[in-house]
This record gives structure tokens, sequence and C-alpha cells, in this order.
């Protein structure tokens, strides 16, 4: 054949040809204009084969030649009518010489141009499908061309370490349909052509497979598998049962070549002609039934034969593409329930027959219920991407989880899937709880739409044996009012209930895979609500508390969760366990997660913390709590000075409880009242009453528990803030002068508060305790408190401006007086140890009340030399001239 290929490109056998059969150009006019047509056509294709052209160019080019040089040679006559064109008996022998070489030029050409690259095999793909468009063309003379033209590329390939041909896919299918044809020498010539191109498609599998392991393999380990004869290609075996071609094809093709075939198969189901869409049927089928896992564009073969199945209602073409949609689901089940999912709801009829079709196996339903299962964790109108399989919906409304919810109503009732649904149950069920949730949003925006996720829920209650459930929710009117947005959460709780009243036997799996699911963490914020919302109703009817320790751990961990509601079910849960709080082994740790919720930035998790933890410790048992004591007062103090008044009042409140709770720990009340004595006292000026009483409330204790002279001035009818402040003064004078200096701490810093009342009330008691611990103050320290006044001294509030500017005064008194030596500093406050003399009023702050008119009042006045204000009464208050100022208040001092 290299000898014919070298005399086609040789210019002295074209030049003595055309002298030959020059003298038959009248007799045979048309296969000389053939022939001549030829000579040119091979020459502008070789001429193209050597430049320098783009590839693709050159190729297309070349196309379009070897096009119009293909319709030349194969639409002359064939022999016997050639022989009857004629002249004499002479030229009889010249003119089939003509009429081979004809043929045997364009076969030439290929040859030329599949030795160079076997890429160019394409050209025979395009040859059977103008064959296969005009009958009048010489089909048997073509096919001896095309299984000549594979006969040489596979001996040209055999034993390359690639082999560039992309087209045999579709190559091999035109031939498999070809070996049915009604000629038997068509037939034949299909069958060789179909066994060299198997050849070639072997090397082609066994170079990739070369080249991979060259990439993977060390050189020390690696060695060739020695390769198969081919003979189970040979035409005598695959004319034994055709079924040996869909086999071999499978077998031997690589994945995107045996996609190929299968595509162009699937292409000829819809033709017209219904011998040719039959046989096609039978060789698709043939050919998925073992090698469907090699076919690669699955979502895409779904998506064609949907459509083509709206087109054509065909008998023969439905059952056919029917039949790829259950054999690609053996392999693929994931694409194509993925795929089908992916259309307009709701489904229709064609949609739902491809449904059956997909799980007609009983073998691929768990892999169907899985797929549903996966498509079902997403939300209605929701763009996401599922990380099992990375898929983006091609709808921008994402309606997949409602077509999941219709396909579980269609596939449910039918047997195999009963079967299986009872190993996916909890699964199921988790599932379209969540689905009831979204899908009853989106009814608020479509009205009309069928609501799937509540159907499937009934219909999976009654394949699950649970009809009685089903029937019990009916009565309470559960299922109609699901669609109610704000009946949801009441739902799932009646779900939950009913299941549990009528013990389901799927409980242990159910608990199981709820207590999964926790641990693991919803996808979604909401799909928290619905799972605490299940787990606990399951566990309060199946448990009694507290529950085990290993759900416990679950509801301690949901205090502290990124979600409000999540962290109010879970408070809720735990106060209701509150008359068995001693019972639970880590009640420390649940406890300290319950402190830790103080910290939330949701006012109502803050506040249902606080009235969790107050129920808890009404019942704690006072080992546990005197441990817990310290940490828990000082997570009540922030929220002293919260922005919500409700959580002050509230944390206020409870701060005294806990103080009267551990009275009898008098050697740890000091400590923490000192904490907390300073936001006591600055929120008695606050606008809210609820906040003040509370204050009230807690300085009462205080004073009680630590023996405190009566605190009368804070009964409404006497309560003056500025008698309070002055009356504690004179109370830590004697015993607790230790904490004086971190009053003054803490008081600086309510100095920059942006509330009125606080600035007021902060400068007020800085000035008194500065008066009252002066001595205890370095000069360092005192320097800071003058800046500090300093800003305050230009506040626009001209009320807090006086003020400042009177405690100002007492700070640089405090700083004239310390000196820099240390032993006199050491003398000083040696002395003022010694000799203790208690406050008198430094502001006149707000004194518009006849404080004389309480007996309690006068009594505490007078009852020592040094009381607080027993020298002003005599002048002021008695005499109806008020108290003196603070300027004549100092010059007396001095």
């Amino acid at each position: 054949m290299s000898s014919r290929i070298t005399k086609a490109v040789s210019n002295l056998h074209i030049l003595q040809s055309s002298v030959k059969w020059h003298h038959m150009e009248h007799s045979a006019t048309s296969l000389w204009d053939t022939y001549s047509g030829l000579i040119s056509n091979q020459a502008m294709i070789l001429a193209l084969n050597s430049s320098f052209v783009d590839p693709v160019l050159q190729f297309e080019t070349q196309l379009k030649i070897i096009n119009s040089s293909f319709k030349m040679a194969f639409a002359v006559t064939n022999l016997d009518e050639v022989r009857e064109i004629r002249m004499n008996e002479d030229d009889e022998d010249d003119i089939e010489s003509l009429y081979r070489t004809i043929l045997n030029l364009f076969e030439d050409t290929l040859l030329i141009l599949v030795s160079k690259d076997v890429y160019k095999l394409q050209i025979l793909k395009e040859m059977v499908v103008w064959m296969n468009e005009d009958n009048s063309y010489m089909q048997e003379e073509a096919m001896v061309v095309i299984s000549r033209v594979l006969s040489f590329a596979a001996r040209k390939v055999k034993g390359s370490a690639s082999v560039n041909a992309p087209c045999l896919g579709v190559l091999a299918a035109e031939l498999s349909l070809l070996c049915s044809h009604s000629d038997p020498s068509i037939t034949q010539q299909a069958f060789v052509g179909m066994y060299h191109l198997l050849c070639i498609a072997k090397c082609q599998s066994e170079g990739t497979a070369k080249s991979k392991n060259k990439k993977y393999d060390k050189p020390e380990n690696h060695c060739i598998q020695p390769s198969s004869s081919g003979t189970e290609f040979l035409p005598k075996n695959l004319q034994k049962d055709k079924s040996k071609i869909a086999q071999s094809v499978g077998k031997t093709l690589l994945p995107p070549l045996l996609t190929d075939f299968v595509w162009s198969l699937l292409m000829k189901l819809s033709v017209p002609d219904q011998t040719i869409a039959s046989e096609a049927a039978t060789i698709l089928t043939l050919t998925l039934e073992c090698n469907a896992h090699k076919v690669t564009m699955v979502s895409k073969i779904v998506d064609t034969i949907y459509k083509q199945l709206c087109g054509d209602d065909s008998p023969i073409l439905r059952e056919a593409m029917l039949r790829v949609i259950t054999l690609l689901t053996r392999t693929s089940p994931k694409k194509v329930i993925f795929q089908l999912m992916d259309y307009p709801v709701p489904a229709d009829d064609i949609l739902i027959l491809m449904w059956y079709a997909a799980g007609a196996e009983s073998s691929v339903v768990p892999h169907v219920l899985k797929t549903i299962l996966l498509i079902l964790k997403g939300k209605p109108r929701e763009m996401e991407k599922i990380t099992e399989r990375k898929h983006f919906s091609l709808n921008a409304t994402n309606m997949m989880p409602v077509a999941a919810s219709q396909a579980l109503c269609t596939l449910l009732p039918l047997g195999p899937y009963k079967k299986a649904v009872a190993q996916f149950f909890p699964q199921l069920l988790m599932a379209l709880m969540l689905q009831l949730f979204y899908s009853s949003n989106l009814r608020l925006m479509t009205e009309d739409r069928p609501f799937y996720a509540r159907d499937a829920l009934r219909v999976l209650l009654n394949c699950s044996g649970l009809q009685e459930v089903d029937t019990a929710l009916n009565r309470k009117n559960c299922w109609n009012q699901f669609s109610q947005v704000l009946f949801h959460h009441h739902g799932v709780y009646l779900v939950a209930k009913t299941l549990s009243e009528y013990k389901f036997p799927q409980f242990p799996e159910t608990l199981h895979y709820l207590y999964k699911l926790a641990v693991e963490g919803p996808r979604r914020s909401e799909d928290s609500v619905i799972t605490i919302t299940f787990l606990t109703e399951l566990l309060n009817n199946f448990f009694k508390d507290p529950f085990p320790e290993k759900f416990l751990v679950l509801f301690r961990n949901w205090v502290n969760d990124p979600d409000p509601a999540v962290c109010k079910l879970s408070l809720q849960k735990i106060a209701s366990m509150a008359p068995v709080i001693n019972e639970i082994e880590n009640v420390c740790s649940l406890l300290t997660s319950i402190l830790d919720a103080f910290l939330s930035k949701d006012t109502t998790v803050i506040i249902r913390a606080l009235i969790t933890l107050r129920k808890l410790l009404d019942r704690l048992d006072k080992v546990t709590y005197s441990s817990l004591f310290t940490r828990i007062a000082s997570s009540y103090c922030p929220l002293m000075d919260h922005a919500n008044g409700g959580i002050r009042s509230m944390a206020i409140h409870h701060f005294g409880q806990l103080l009267m709770d551990m009275s009898q720990y008098t050697w740890m009340l000091n400590d923490v009242v000192n904490a907390g004595l300073v936001p006591l006292i600055l929120f008695l000026e606050d606008t809210e009453e609820r906040v003040v009483k509370a204050c009230k409330y807690t300085l009462e204790i205080c004073a009680s528990e630590l023996k405190w002279s009566t605190l009368y001035f804070l009964k409404d009818e006497y309560y003056n803030f500025e008698l309070v402040v002055l009356n504690i003064c004179n109370n830590f004078l004697i015993s607790h002068q230790k904490y004086i200096t971190d009053l003054i701490s803490e008081t600086l810093g309510f100095l920059e508060s942006s509330r009125r009342y606080l600035k007021r009330g902060s400068v007020i008691l800085l000035g008194y305790l500065a008066k009252l611990g002066g001595h205890l103050l370095l000069r360092d320290e005192i320097d800071v408190m003058i800046e500090a006044i300093d800003r305050v001294i230009r506040d626009e509030d001209p009320v807090i401006r006086e003020l400042a500017e009177i405690t100002n005064k007492i700070f640089l008194e405090i700083a004239h007086k310390l000196t820099t030596s240390t032993i006199k500093q050491s003398f000083q406050r040696l002395f003022n140890f010694i000799y203790l003399k208690k406050l008198k009023l430094l502001y006149n702050y707000n004194l518009t009340k006849n404080l004389t008119g309480s007996p309690m009042g006068i009594k505490e006045i007078r009852s020592d030399k040094e009381a607080i204000i027993s020298d002003h009464y005599e002048d002021g208050l008695v005499k109806n001239e008020g108290f003196p100022s603070a300027l004549e208040h100092s010059s007396e001092e001095k």
C-alpha cells in the first residue's frame, strides 16, 4: 500500500495516466471529468498538508475538498453500468481501469493524510455521514475504502506510545449500525472496519495506560502487561453474536470515546427510520448493560433524553430512552437524580416517568434515597454548594428540594422503596421536618404552590407503619396548620410528641441520628431550633430528668450557640431541671455555661440566662453553691451597668438574693459586696424605677448582712442620694478602709458615662471616697483623679460642672496635704487609722425634703457626738436655714 501512496504523489504517474486515457475523453466523459477533478483536489490537499497553515484551518479546508472528491468519486455509476459505456471491446479494459483508478486515487489521498496524522481519521466519520445522506452514492465501494484506511491506520499505530484519534467513538457507532445493514456486502465491510477500529482503540487505551504507569510507578517497579492479540475483534467472532460488538466497544474504548459512542446512538433513536432507531436502541442497551460506569456527561445525556421525550412520543423512543435512564442510574445515581430534580416544579408526566425509570431496580433504591436526602439538605430559592457533589443548580431559583419532596411522594409508595425506607427513616423524617419549615416560608410568596414537604412526610409515616400517628396528627389539625409560619415550631413539637405517644418503633435509630446531627452541627441556625425542639420532646417522653450526661453536654453547649433561639431553648430546658439539679454530675460546668451566656449580645438570651440561673440556685446545695459564689457574683457585676434596664434591674436584684443565700458565709461577703457596691450606689439615680427599687432592695440586704447602721434614707419618703452615700462611706470608715482605693478606681470609670445621672453620682461618690481615704492615696493616684475630674468640669451640664468643681477642690486639698517623704506618708496613714472621724455633707445635693420628720432619722443623727450631720441639723434644718455651703464647711474644718 505504501507503493500506491508513492505512485499517487508521483507527477510522472499522473501525466502518464492522463495520456493513456486521453483517447477515451469523448467516450467516457463523466469518468474523465471525475478523474481530472480528483487529481486537482489531491494536489491541493497535498499542498495544504505540507504548508504551515493553522492545523484547525488546514483540516477544515481539506475536509471541504475531500467532500467534493467524495461526491465525484462515489456518485459515478457502478462497474456494470461503466462497462456499458464502452465504444468497443478494446475500451472495456481501459474504462474499468479508469474506474478503479478513480477509487484508488480517492483512497490514496486518505492514506496520505492518515499516514501523517491519525487525527484525520475523522474524515472517515464524515464519509459515513455523507454516505447515509444519499443512497445514490456507491455505499459498498465507500465502505471498502473506509475499511482499508482503518486497516492501514491500525498497522501504523501498532506499538505507538500515544494515539490521537478522538473520532473513534462516533465512527464506532456508525459502523455498529452498518453491521446490521440489509446489504451483506456492506455488512461484511462494516465488520472488517469495526475490527480494525477496535484494534486502534486498543492501542490507544494501552498507550494511555502506559503513560499513567510512567507517571505514577517507580522505574524499578514498572512493567508493561502483555497485550492480547485482538482475536476477539475478528469479524468472524463479531458476526457470531451482535452483542459482542457492544461488549467489545464498551470494553475497549476510553471513557470519552465510549461517551461519544453512546451519544451518537442516542441521537439515532429519534431518526424517522424505525429500523435504524430500533437497532440503535439494541446496541445502546447492550453497551450500557456492562459499561455504563465508563460513560461521562451523564447529566447532559439525561437532559437530552428529557427534551427528546417531550418532543417525540413514539413507543420505541420512550422505551429505549427510559431504559437508558435505568442503566445509567445503576452506576451514576447521583448524577442522574440531581439532573432529574433540576426541572421546574411541579414535575410533568414525562419527568415522573423518568423518576420511575431511575428507581426501577431495587438495587439502586438506597442510592436514590441517599441522593434525594442530599438534595433535601438544600433550601428552596437558595443558591448553595453541596460539598459531596459540588452541584450548582442550573435554575437560578433552585427548587430542587421541592422537586425532591414531590419525588418522595411519588416513589415511597412503590414496593422497593417501602422496604428501603426503614433504613432511612430518621434521615427522611428530619429532612422533611426542615423542608416543612422552608416550604412554609416559601408559600408566603406562592400561595398556589403544592405543599409537597407535608405530603411527603405523611407518605413517609404511612409507608413506615405509622398510620395511627398520621391520623392522630390530622385530628389535631396539625397538617393544615403547617403552612402557617408561626405554627411550625409548635408543629414540630406536636409531631415529636405524637410519635412518642404511639411508641414508634424507630425511636432508637431516630434518637441516635438526632444525637449525631446535634454533635456534627446543622447547616443553618434555623435547623438547630427544629433539631433541639424535636430532640427535647423525645427525651422528655422517654427519659426522666436529668437527661443522660451525653445529652446534657449538648444542652450545655447550646447555651452559648450563635443563634439566640437555640440558646433560649436550651436554657428553658435546663431551667426545667431545677428540681433535680443536685443529681447532675457536672453541675458546676452546667452553671458556668449559663454564666458565659451573660456575655451574649442578645438581651433576651441574657434575661433567660438570669432567670434560669436563679431557678437553679434556689435548689442548689450549699456546698456547690459556695464554691461558685464568687464567680457568680462577679458575673452579675457587669450586667448591673447593662444598657437594657430590665437586665440591670434583674442583675442587681439577683445579686441581692445571692448575698442573702450566702449570708452564713460571712468571710466571703465583704469581697463580694465591695465588687458590686459602686454600681449599686450609682444606679440609685437611674431613670427607670425598677432599677432604683432593685438597688434599694440589694443595699438593704448589704446593710443587714454587714451590720451597717440602718439606711433609712433608702426609704422612698426619706430618700436622698447624697445622704445614702454619706451613710455608706461612714460605715466603710470603721471596718472596710482597705476597699476604698478599689472603690475609687471603679468609680472613676463611670465619669466617662454618657448617662448624666451616672456622671453626677460618680462625681459625688468620688468626693466622699477621696475625703474618706485620702490618706491612703499616693501622689500619682491623686494626680490621675485630678486629671479625670478636670475633664468633667468642662461638661455642658451646669449641675455636673458645679459638683465637679467641689470634688476637684477636695482632690486639691488632699494633694496639698500629701508629702513626698515616704516616712511622713507612713506616719500620716498610721495617724488616720488611729484617729477616725466621720464625714459630713459636702455637696448639699437635692436636699429638698424635711428629713427631721422621721423619728428614726433623729435617733440615728443624735446617736454619736461625731454624727453625720448633727451640727448642721442644729444650725440649719432645725432652724429652717438649710445646710451650710461646701465652702463654709471647708473653712470650719481649717
